[in-house]
This record gives structure tokens, C-alpha cells and sequence, in this order.
């Protein structure tokens, strides 16, 4: 149940990632209040995947890898996602990472 909790608070934050841009497993567990958890914020993203209003494709390492890539369909899908929103992508690294990060709002 504490993960199911835990999944939906992770689902929140990623539902409100803009378009064109993303954040980090390592952000988003920090504005959650749980800083260490990043690795958890990995296994809410594994298990969104059927929930259509959850953009995972826009969270990735803290490197701006796209260590997820490999829990979508399709060898590209998440690259073409990000491609899609105007992200440029080179060896499964975002280019200019910094320049289209976001930081979610710490959340009490």
C-alpha cells in the first residue's frame, strides 16, 4: 500500500512536467521530500507505462540519460517521444540537458 502512495505522489509530479522539457528520477524524489529515493522514483516509472496520462518518457538519469528507454515499446519510442517535443538526442543523451531540465516544486 506505502508504494502504491508513494507511485501516485511520483505520477503527480510527472504529470505536470512541461512539454519539451524533463527532470530526473533524483529531482523528483527530492521535491517529494524523500531525497534518496531516486531509485524508487525509477520503479513508479517502470510501472507507469500503462497510464496513459503519464509522460515518463521525460524523466531521466541525472546525467540526462535515457536509462528507461528500455521499458517502452519499440527500440526508440521514448527518444522519438522526447524528438517529438523539439529534444535533441545523441547517443542516449540529451543534448543540452541543462537548457530543457526542469525542477519540480518542492512539495510539503
Amino acid at each position: 500500500m506505502e508504494n502504491d502512495n508513494f507511485f501516485e505522489r511520483v505520477y503527480a509530479v510527472v504529470r505536470e512536467i512541461p512539454f519539451g522539457k524533463v527532470t530526473s528520477y533524483g529531482a523528483i524524489a527530492k521535491a517529494l521530500g524523500t531525497a534518496r529515493s531516486a531509485r524508487m522514483v525509477g520503479w513508479a516509472m517502470n510501472a507507469s507505462h500503462n497510464l496513459e496520462d503519464v509522460p515518463a518518457h521525460r524523466v531521466v538519469n541525472r546525467n540526462g540519460l535515457l536509462t528507461g528507454k528500455l521499458h517502452f515499446d519499440g527500440t526508440n519510442l521514448m527518444q522519438q517521444l522526447l524528438e517529438n517535443e523539439g529534444i535533441v538526442v545523441i547517443d542516449n543523451q540529451i543534448k543540452d540537458f541543462k537548457t530543457v531540465f526542469w525542477m519540480p516544486e518542492v512539495r510539503l
